[in-house]
């Protein structure tokens, strides 16, 4: 850390409602990025998609519970691994209190992966979640969406990731997608985002950003390499499986 001047309180409060000013233009110029968001040109869902959930076999219609408003988290867990993203797991303990609220909002949120239903069900139950969280085995949801990869798509290189601004080097990958349903029942996609458009879903990270430290991952091999699963902190039993690993 870059050592800090130290001065009185009341030059502090000169140089903190400096920095204030900047921070208001900030949220001013978020408030503009979230209106042109909301007024993003929708697509229509016609694909039938069926999820497996502890309910039975879902439709996408039936994940909105009623509301009009469906926020999928595309949580990385591949159908052959043993455990979820301790990334994704990040976000997942951060969201897990959100459901009530945004309900009250009209809004349901729900996770999805590849993984069979047993496997996401005991890894819920060791992570001490409530959210649905359902399998997506069964379709093409996660490809369609931008979260699972071939390995044909992953041999070649290219740039499948982020609507084709990057590549991905394992075959899933984080994001979030958000859809509408109208009264007469027709579905929309709205919105998807990925990489670091996830970063303000973090409550965790914006807190450290407060800090003097930051997120100080800059020396690390790569950003989230300090993250691990909640149950494996203290102590560090065995190391965590990830979409890096």
């Amino acid at each position: 850390m870059q050592p800090h001047k130290v001065v009185s309180r009341e030059e502090w409060i000169e140089a903190r409602k400096a920095h204030l000013t900047h921070e208001k233009e900030f949220t001013q110029a978020r408030d503009r990025l979230n209106e042109e968001r909301r007024a993003l040109p929708w697509v229509k869902v016609d694909k039938a998609y069926s999820f497996d959930g502890p309910r039975g076999p879902q439709t996408l219609n039936e994940l909105f519970a009623g509301r009009s408003q469906l926020v999928v988290q595309h949580f990385m867990f591949a159908p052959d691994w043993s455990e979820g993203c301790r990334s994704c797991s990040f976000w997942a303990d951060g969201f897990e209190r959100m459901i009530p609220h945004l309900a009250a909002r009209d809004t349901t949120l729900v996770a999805i992966s590849r993984a069979p239903l047993p496997r996401l069900a005991a890894f819920k139950t060791r992570m001490g979640w409530t959210f649905d969280w359902l399998s997506s085995a069964g379709n093409d949801f996660n490809y369609d969406y931008g979260v699972s990869f071939t390995p044909d798509q992953i041999k070649s290189g290219a740039r499948i990731y982020n609507f084709g601004t990057s590549g991905f080097g394992v075959e899933e990958a984080p994001g979030i997608s958000v859809f509408f349903r109208d009264d007469a029942g027709n579905i929309f996609h709205t919105y998807s985002c990925f990489a670091r458009g996830l970063d303000m879903m973090n409550a965790a990270y914006h807190y450290l950003d407060l800090t003097p430290l930051g997120r100080h991952e800059e020396r690390l091999p790569y950003p989230m390499d300090w993250v691990r699963l909640r149950d494996q902190y203290q102590p560090a039993a065995v190391p965590a499986s990830c979409c890096h690993e």
